[in-house]
């Protein structure tokens, strides 16, 4: 088939798609979809949002000083504050990753655990899915998945870039390292690749006319012209825009002039487009500004002297800084919501701000400042972590509790603060929701809106879950717990889960050295600082424990080719619990065959079937053997039950085959993880195995999809969903085999009808 016919083939999908859901009454019209407008600020602390200072300190020690953030403030009160909002991760690129792609860490495919330089796995993302539902995508700021080594990656050496990922327009930083550089032409190189810090308009380099261009001014001043742009160019079509702010990371580097009055069309930070002069802030001497209200302070005089004392001069240093670049944020935040007053779209836009991690305590030492070597910002200095214990690159609460706040007043309850535990995958399920769209089967979220307006009853738990390793201990700062202080990071795994008295508790194991280590336990919204480990209220919980988290996440299988010449940073180190066996479930009494639910309908993609708005309306029946069944064109099928394994294995493999029908996909998950994932570019007619590489930029065949999945015997849940292409029915094949196994290996064969029961 010709490339202009296969094109031509595709849209003509896509449109009966979408049509076939307005015809079910899913697809909400253009004019009630609102705008989405999602913050990304980077190592913003819980505790940096003033509205978050405790007004006093419980353990006695002297109340942090407040960093001025009005904007953000007035922003939580005519909307929802998330006060239980959870990262992915409590590092940069990790988080990123689950942020985009919809999943939790225990299902990226890529950037998993502490890795960088590797590339998005090419699968739904958000900009993707909102693109699907006729939204206008861009990202401005920081990006940072896009592959490449963390000093290289160029619009033809990024497998991932975000125009490759669902985005129609990027301008900012594609590779990791350049984009902790808050001056861009100014700044040390940290790109060999084109030889400076390079910022993107599309694909071209642009970074020699950024003279004295802070980031927090010149991404806001391009995302606001964006916005603007396109509200004028197409009022009718909704708008995505990542804002992704590299503040308040990287070394402490701050303005180089005070923020421009007002805000919106006519004031705040203005794009000039001028090579020299790209934004009405490039002025001055770029980084010399600190807001005035942090000079010579005398309140923060005394507090650093009674809290660091010989140390107070460098501690009040830093924190001018630190001050700075988070109320600069502000401002911007300010700057946007005139924005969207002056263009009366502010009625009809979700905006979602939050951070990627916890606060950190890094490049001061690395970098100094502009003319001076300086300590690192020292998170204790406001209490960045909040009344919790834990920063950057720990799964304690101050490490992956991140500030989260939430403006829609056409669509959300407004003054309202939300204690629900959600996660940043969760996201993918909201605005997937907003649009009036099914999520992704692959997507681990669920949508907040429920939550967001106040109906905390119809809200459908999510999943909670992390795993991260980093070497070395965990800082030893006075207001930690004495069982914090300085403790051993290493491999951490945690997990939020409901308690029969409907409490979410949090488990979480550290240093993990073997799959038996024993989780701790704790009720974070009686006890913020993790001190008493409540485990022994719960007999048994240990192996309800154990198991729950070898439901919820796939074992890594993405192996790094070095002949790519890239740095061979993924995730690929062994974790204590990869290779151990998933157990299985104790069902009680079964019945032969599965459940199965069927909707005449299909997507872009393979829905969770419950997110279908008919999915109420689908009468359930039982099927004895799903691959004996006739899809019908054009339908959703959901079979749903357990599969009975027959015997232990460390590598159990599963191949799925669909029919050659245009538009047919399927996705199947084991208990709450992926099992085969016929989805995003699959070719119907072709064969798909359990590996969780496929999509991957650097895929290798004799190297991915080999480990296969541990798996103990017995009957395990088991969820199908096929979409079956609209031209004609069809139907599947699942096959399976137990890999090498003491030296035998089974032959691939058919999954048997009597191996299904619900």
């Amino acid at each position: 088939m010709s490339e202009n016919k296969a094109t031509s083939l595709f849209m003509k999908l896509r449109t009966l798609a979408l049509s076939l859901l307005l015809a079910a009454g899913h697809l909400a019209s253009a004019a009630e979809k609102p705008n989405i407008l999602l913050v990304l600020v980077d190592d913003m602390g819980w505790g940096d949002l003033n509205i978050n200072v405790p007004a006093t300190c419980a353990d006695g020690t002297v109340r942090p000083p407040a960093i001025s953030t009005p904007s953000l403030a007035r922003m939580a009160r005519q909307g929802v504050q998330l006060r239980r909002h959870y990262t992915a991760a409590p590092v940069c690129a990790p988080a990123r990753a689950s942020l985009f792609s919809g999943t939790h860490q225990g299902h990226s495919e890529v950037i998993r655990n502490n890795s960088f330089d590797a590339a998005l796995e090419n699968s739904h993302t958000l900009a993707s899915v909102l693109r699907e539902a006729g939204y206008a995508t861009a990202l401005i700021g920081k990006w940072g998945i896009g592959g490449g080594m963390e000093s290289g990656g160029t619009p033809t050496t990024a497998a991932a870039w975000p125009t490759l990922r669902g985005f129609d327009y990027f301008f900012g930083y594609n590779n990791h390292l350049a984009g902790h550089r808050h001056y861009a032409k100014e700044e040390s190189n940290a790109d060999p690749e084109t030889g400076m810090n390079a910022i993107w308009d599309g694909d071209k380099l642009i970074t020699p006319d950024l003279d004295t261009c802070y980031s927090t001014d010149l991404f806001t001043a391009r995302g606001k012209k964006w916005i603007a742009d396109h509200v004028k160019a197409q009022p009718e079509k909704p708008f995505f825009l990542a804002l992704t702010l590299i503040a308040p990371h990287a070394r402490l580097a701050i303005p180089s002039a005070p923020y421009p009055a007002g805000g919106g069309l006519k004031g705040g930070v203005q794009w000039l487009g001028k090579p020299g002069r790209m934004i009405n802030t490039a002025t001055g001497d770029w980084d010399s500004y600190i807001y005035p209200e942090y000079r010579n302070n005398p309140a923060w005089k005394k507090y650093a002297e009674k809290r660091f004392g010989s140390g107070a001069r460098q501690a009040i240093q830093s924190a001018q800084r630190h001050a700075t670049m988070i109320t600069r944020v502000d401002d911007a935040m300010g700057d946007l919501m005139q924005l969207l007053r002056d263009l009366k779209i502010d009625k009809n836009t979700f905006v979602v701000f939050t951070s990627d991690n916890g606060p950190h305590n890094e490049p001061g030492a690395v970098w100094g400042f502009k003319d001076h070597p300086a300590p690192a910002q020292n998170p204790a200095f406001f209490r960045s972590y909040g009344p919790m214990d834990g920063i950057k690159r720990d799964l304690w609460e101050g490490g992956l509790r991140v500030p989260c706040l939430v403006y829609a007043p056409g669509f959300i309850k407004q003054n309202h603060n939300s204690d629900f535990p959600s996660q940043f995958h969760d996201w993918m399920a909201t605005f997937a929701d907003l649009a009036g769209m099914p999520k992704p089967m692959r997507c681990d979220g669920v949508s907040l809106l429920p939550t967001l307006q106040g109906n905390d009853a119809a809200q459908k738990d999510g999943v909670v879950y992390s795993e991260y390793n980093f070497g070395g201990g965990m800082a030893q700062y006075q207001d930690y717990a004495e069982n914090k202080r300085g403790r051993a990071r290493g491999e951490q795994q945690a997990i939020v889960f409901r308690a029969d008295d409907g409490r979410y508790l949090k488990a979480i194991r550290t240093n993990i050295k073997s799959a038996d280590d024993d989780f701790e336990v704790y009720d974070v919204a009686a006890d913020s600082h993790e001190t008493t480990n409540i485990a022994h209220q719960f007999p048994g919980i240990q192996d309800k424990l154990k198991a729950a988290v070898l439901h919820t996440r796939r074992a890594y299988d993405y192996t790094r080719d070095p002949a790519a010449g890239r740095r061979n940073n993924s995730c690929g180190g062994f974790r204590h619990y990869d290779m151990t066996p998933v157990p299985a479930d104790a069902p009680g009494e079964t019945r032969p065959g599965l459940a199965m639910r069927r909707l005449s309908a299909t997507c872009p993609w393979v829905p969770e079937f419950d997110s279908l708005p008919a999915a109420a309306q689908a009468a359930t029946s039982t099927v004895a053997d799903p691959a004996a069944e006739q899809l019908p064109a054009g339908s959703i099928t959901e079979y749903k039950g357990f599969i009975n394994l027959p015997a232990d294995g460390n590598h159990w493999h599963f191949y799925l085959t669909l029919s050659n029908v245009p538009g047919t996909k399927a996705y199947i998950k084991l208990h709450n993880f992926q099992l085969v994932d016929a989805d995003f570019n699959y070719t119907p007619g072709s064969t798909v195995n359990e590996s969780s590489a496929i999509n991957t930029d650097e895929a290798i065949a004799d190297k991915t999809g080999k480990k296969g999945i541990p798996l103990k015997a017995g009957k395990h849940a088991i969820t199908i969903t096929v979409v079956q292409g609209p031209s004609a029915p069809g139907s599947f094949k699942l096959e399976w085999n137990r890999g090498p196994q003491g030296g035998h290996q089974t032959p691939v064969t058919t999954v048997p009808a009597a191996a299904y029961s619900h």
